[in-house]
């Protein structure tokens, strides 16, 4: 199931990357798309919501919730 998050603080291509990254870090079997306009992070695979907001903070961005 798809579910798509807010993020807040990215400004980049780095930022986008690095959120990727840190997502599937903490969920290595995700797919996930990041995107900068609209500060969008749509993922796959991932069932607890909490992982995808921990990962999120831990690289140093807001998590702003489901969408």
């Amino acid at each position: 199931m798809i579910k798509t998050f807010i993020v807040k603080g990215m400004s980049c291509g780095g930022c986008v990357g690095s959120v990727e990254q840190a997502i599937k870090a903490a969920a290595p079997a995700a797919s996930v798309e990041v995107f900068l306009d609209g500060g969008l992070v749509k993922v796959d695979g991932v069932e607890d919501d909490f992982v995808v907001q921990k990962a999120v903070e831990d690289a140093g961005f807001t998590f702003e919730g489901k969408v």
